[in-house]
């Protein structure tokens, strides 16, 4: 860990990110990329502890409120976010200014600061999205090493459902030949239908590999799945874009399920639905476009 000024906090779109690199140790992040430019170590997170300060800044100084989205790029509920709580400290200003929040995580941290989420959709609307890639709690240690396994973040969406906290599960990256599995696909639907998530996040069926992730995937894959990159480079070469061989009939699957289940499967609705601020203190919906 290392600590930086950073001088300025949200993006153009209203998108922030409270540290650089990541502790889950996922064996397919895309953050891992060279293209980010990132100078030190992955694992060496970069916190930047003036977030705080530079939000209420920020959210002063709008002239109307919006949709704050955190999680893109870097998991709010990192392992040092128990001790340093700049997630919870934003969230509060959140908050205590009156803006919306759309919220990526893997980790059921995220239920410790469960008041302020139900504090904020009161208010305005607030969106939880968690990361699902796996039914099967053996494979999710294997791929997903140091967060919390897919039985557990199941729990978190049920409780988020109990509290009327709308989410949204991003079913991505599904790895070729590893968990692009009917049965897979099939458990993690239902999973979700039961939790009422409002919507499935899937960007086709398959993931991406790039310079730098690449090679930590592939390390992974000689650790865990012994001649499985070898099969991934007589497959897909050096190609950024990796489907799986049962894309066409696992999307149908998908769009058909989520069509049937009431569950929003169009990327371009959800989307909007995560950036569209709703006050309900007024009645009237405002959006960020």
């Amino acid at each position: 860990m290392h600590l930086v000024g950073a001088k300025g906090i949200l993006s153009a779109d209203n998108g922030m990110n409270l540290y650089r690199g990541c502790t889950h140790g996922c064996i397919y992040c895309d953050a891992r990329s060279t293209c980010y430019q990132m100078k030190h170590a992955f694992e060496d997170i970069e916190v930047k502890m003036n977030a705080p300060e530079l939000l209420e800044r920020a959210l002063r100084s709008k002239r109307k409120r919006c949709m704050i989205g955190t999680g893109a790029m870097s998991d709010p509920y990192l392992h040092l976010e128990r001790e340093l709580g700049l997630t919870r400290k934003c969230l509060e200003l959140i908050d205590q200014y009156g803006f919306g929040l759309a919220i990526q995580t893997k980790s059921d941290m995220i239920l410790r600061d469960l008041d302020l989420l139900k504090r904020i959709n009161r208010k305005t609307k607030c969106v939880v999205q968690i990361t699902l890639t796996t039914y099967d709690d053996e494979l999710c240690r294997i791929l997903e090493p140091n967060v919390c396994v897919t039985s557990r973040r199941i729990q978190v969406l049920n409780i988020l459902r109990e509290e009327g906290i709308p989410s949204i599960v991003w079913m991505t990256p599904i790895l070729p030949f590893i968990n692009d599995t009917e049965e897979n696909i099939c458990g993690l639907l239902e999973a979700c239908a039961h939790a009422r998530v409002y919507g499935v996040l899937t960007f086709g069926v398959g993931m991406t590999l790039r310079d730098g992730d690449r090679q930590y995937f592939y390390e992974q894959l000689d650790k865990h799945f012994p001649g499985m990159k070898d099969k991934y480079i007589r497959t897909f070469g050096n190609a950024y874009e990796i489907p799986s061989p049962n894309h066409a009939y696992l999307w149908k699957l998908i769009r058909e399920t989520c069509r049937r289940t009431g569950m929003e499967s169009n990327t371009d609705k959800l989307f909007s639905y995560l950036h569209e601020f709703e006050d309900k203190e007024a009645g009237q919906q405002l959006t960020l476009f």
